[in-house]
């Protein structure tokens, strides 16, 4: 089985455009492609015709068992009625996760306008996914995505379950360091390339992976995702099976670690 943690309907060449119905169908074709069997997906922290509102998601995937939704929140800009907003689809299991985004948007994640936030996610018991590292646009500010940021959250939060994206790229070795000594959080290998991983740069990344399975241990804490559509999902499979982990090590970071992190409620076949 393949959980894809990490994907997006967002249409990131902003000079054209493309039906948000389109992308749906793009991304249900490539799931099927590649074998992908359930997908999370994640909403921005800014709404508009590129990229849609968790509402939109939320409707267009309520009838597709395949697919769940990660909640982009914009920090800048949340408003109670979000929150309320947000709090309806945790409860009716609508919503799987909250996803924020400093870097793009300039905030450390362990500033008190998150505990909110925070606190919504251990209520309904869901993880929260918070961007670290590279960011697609150059106008980010990357000093407030560094991985070590959310060590401060993990500390101040014990029960909540974190997931550090991107593995903070370039910040490895940091973000190995959070994930080895907090127990509460977690990271995915989503984003490491636009398109498809070159062989030179694939050879790095994968050592880079290896190095972090062997300073931080068994990885419970490891979850596959691509970032789809700013990676494709073909070469990603492709990286995985270059890390040449054990069964059981693979099982769980394909499937099994986001399947309990999220509560899919997934089951293996046969």
């Amino acid at each position: 089985m393949i959980v894809d943690c990490h994907t997006h309907l967002n249409h990131y060449d902003e000079t054209t455009t493309s039906p948000l119905q389109a992308r749906y169908e793009e991304l249900q074709e490539s799931l099927a492609f590649n074998k992908v069997d359930y997908a999370l997906i994640l909403t921005s922290y800014k709404v508009n015709e590129h990229r849609p509102s968790t509402r939109e998601v939320v409707e267009l995937t309520a009838d597709n068992p395949k697919m769940g939704v990660v909640a982009g929140v914009s920090f800048l800009n949340y408003r109670e009625r979000d929150l309320r907003e947000l709090a309806d689809y945790l409860k009716d299991g609508l919503v799987k996760g909250l996803k924020l985004y400093p870097g793009y948007e300039p905030f450390y994640p362990y500033d008190s306008r998150c505990r909110v936030l925070y606190d919504l996610a251990q209520e309904f018991d869901v993880p929260v996914m918070i961007h670290t590292g590279d960011t697609y646009s150059p106008r980010a500010k990357v000093r407030f995505a560094h991985p070590l940021a959310v060590d401060d959250v993990a500390v101040d939060f014990p029960e909540l379950k974190l997931v550090i994206c991107h593995v903070g790229n370039p910040w490895i070795r940091d973000a190995m360091e959070v994930v080895y000594k907090n127990k509460n959080a977690h990271t995915d290998i989503s984003g490491f390339v636009l398109g498809d991983f070159t062989e030179r740069f694939e050879k790095f990344m994968l050592e880079q992976v290896k190095d972090m399975i062997l300073y931080a241990g068994d990885p419970n804490y490891l979850l596959y995702g691509t970032d789809w559509p700013i990676c494709r999902m073909r070469t990603y499979l492709k990286f995985v099976r270059g890390l040449e982990l054990p069964e059981a090590h693979y099982e769980k970071l394909m499937w099994k670690n986001a399947n309990r992190l999220f509560k899919l409620g997934l089951e293996a076949e046969g």
